[in-house]
């Protein structure tokens, strides 16, 4: 079954309209046509519609029947990552809606491809926001991953609390590591609103990042002895993280 992410405006009543690079994604790329029959998204909902107009540039679908979503479970996995290589980046974010993360927050630091928000076109947001979509309808969950602008990583230690209210942890290669599995069991025995992963970009963090975390009570953890690039570590932590906290188990 496909599925196409909606804007709020798209939705008038028992009624789907559909115009734009929407149209153009549906009917044109996807060659749906009157009588098709698929799924559109919008806030934690799905709605089954069948097409019943196609016009040159917009068409009307009717509503079928619809169902609730499931809510990404908590803790809700967020993940702040140190601006790697623009394709990277991608390839992290596509993986990262399809894993359940809710956030991510980019940063800036030492080793950052970018040092600030500035650096970053409009039309790259665009493009990134695409992404968040595309991968949003291929995987079926019910809300839009959240992007935020770069912060410098010096400003987000400043305002994360580890030891109250989030589970935080960070990769790392160097001294005063735990094994991520280790660190991990402990912790799903505890109620955690929001479980943070910080990543570096290519290069890592400098020794003086990584003992700024620290100091803060984020903790070092190790995956083991390859050194891992940005995206498989990326991906690698939230899996790891998913499983041992109970989230990969499916919504009844």
């Amino acid at each position: 079954m496909r599925r196409y992410w909606i804007e709020p405006q798209n939705l008038s009543g028992e009624a789907v309209q559909l115009s734009g690079d929407l149209f153009h994604h549906i009917f044109d790329v996807c060659r749906q046509n009157v009588g098709s029959k698929f799924e559109v998204i919008l806030d934690g909902k799905a709605y089954l519609v069948e097409v019943t107009s196609v016009q040159k540039k917009e068409a009307t679908a009717k509503i079928i029947e619809e169902r609730r979503i499931p809510s990404l479970a908590t803790p809700h996995i967020k993940l702040a990552l140190c601006v790697p290589r623009f394709p990277v980046l991608e390839a992290v974010l596509e993986k990262a809606v399809e894993m359940g993360v809710q956030t991510i927050q980019l940063l800036s630091s030492e080793y950052s491809f970018i040092k600030s928000s500035e650096k970053i076109s409009d039309n790259k947001w665009e493009r990134w926001q695409k992404i968040i979509v595309s991968s949003t309808q291929q995987s079926g969950r019910g809300e839009l991953m959240q992007l935020q602008k770069p912060l410098p990583l010096s400003k987000f230690i400043e305002q994360m609390d580890p030891h109250n209210h989030s589970l935080c942890l960070f990769g790392y290669e160097g001294e005063d590591v735990i094994d991520l599995q280790d660190y991990l069991r402990p912790q799903a025995q505890k109620s955690w609103p929001e479980a943070w992963i910080i990543v570096g970009g290519e290069g890592g963090f400098s020794t003086q990042e990584a003992h700024s975390l620290k100091e803060k009570g984020i903790q070092p953890v190790s995956m083991g002895d390859q050194i891992l690039r940005v995206e498989t570590a990326c991906i690698a932590l939230v899996s790891v993280l998913k499983y041992e906290l109970g989230l990969m188990r499916k919504s009844e």
